[in-house]
């Protein structure tokens, strides 16, 4: 048996054990689904500037959005073009069979492709939003739409006219603080096992949690190709895709059972 496969056994072995799990996933989650991880958004974007000469970051931040929304949703339809082509993979079916299985199961995501709750699971966080659901900026008016074909870009509120823009946090926003109170309420409770999946882990709200638990001696895995911020810290760490790895797990699981 070589280390990779001692270690898919390892993890499963710590499942056997748990009742309550909190995957925290980056864009490695849906590199398996065809959205590759560069850039960080769909991966459009791996040279310096866009096509109007300004980085990805200025043209889907918040300030751009209120001063030249054709310009930030010139790019939001961009970035949604390419979900669309793209759905959940193995990896968010394994993670939603899981809620299923397991006593509590939560996942927090920073991906806004909203591949989570397509796969099934109910019990996401999705910090940054979810490029499907929309809002307008000045009356509050609310929908879900399912691809962005047939919007008027900018898009514009049917009841008042004011600019609509995805839920999803832009470039130099606050992040939702409702999801924060809620993933607060979750840590506070405490999980018998966390698993870092396809993130580099820069932020510290996404860092954090693996942090503490690995000072608390809570059991914990990463799941990445690459070293990130928290693969010095961890108890597991499996090199490899998301979708792979989480079937392997879960198949390792079920046959011990």
């Amino acid at each position: 048996m070589n280390n990779e496969s001692r270690n898919i056994s390892r993890v499963a072995g710590l499942l056997q054990k748990c009742r309550s799990i909190l995957f925290i996933t980056g864009a490695g989650m849906s590199a398996d689904s065809g959205l590759p991880t560069y850039r960080g958004i769909g991966g459009l974007y791996n040279g310096s500037l866009t096509e109007d000469g300004i980085p990805v970051e200025t043209a889907l931040a918040g300030a751009t959005l209120a001063t030249r929304p054709e310009i930030t949703w010139k790019y939001l339809a961009q970035i949604e073009r390419n979900c669309r082509k793209a759905k959940f993979n193995r990896g968010h079916e394994v993670i939603a069979q899981m809620e299923k299985r397991f006593g509590r199961v939560w996942v927090l995501t920073q991906n806004i492709d909203g591949f989570h709750r397509a796969a099934g699971s109910r019990n996401v966080i999705d910090i940054h939003g979810d490029l499907h659901d929309l809002a307008c900026t000045k009356c509050g008016w609310r929908s879900t739409v399912e691809n962005y074909a047939r919007l008027e870009i900018p898009h514009r509120c049917p009841k008042c006219s004011g600019t609509i823009r995805p839920d999803v946090v832009f470039f130099g926003e606050m992040l939702p603080a409702e999801k924060v109170a809620l993933i607060e309420r979750e840590l506070s409770r405490g999980f018998d096992i966390y698993f870092s999946i396809g993130t580099t882990s820069v932020f510290p709200y996404i860092s954090g949690p693996v942090i503490e638990a690995s000072r608390a001696g809570k059991p914990t895995v990463e799941i990445n190709p690459g070293d990130t911020a928290v693969s010095g810290l961890v108890d597991v760490r499996l090199p490899l895709g998301a979708a792979a790895a989480l079937d392997a797990i879960w198949m390792e699981y079920l046959k011990a059972r």
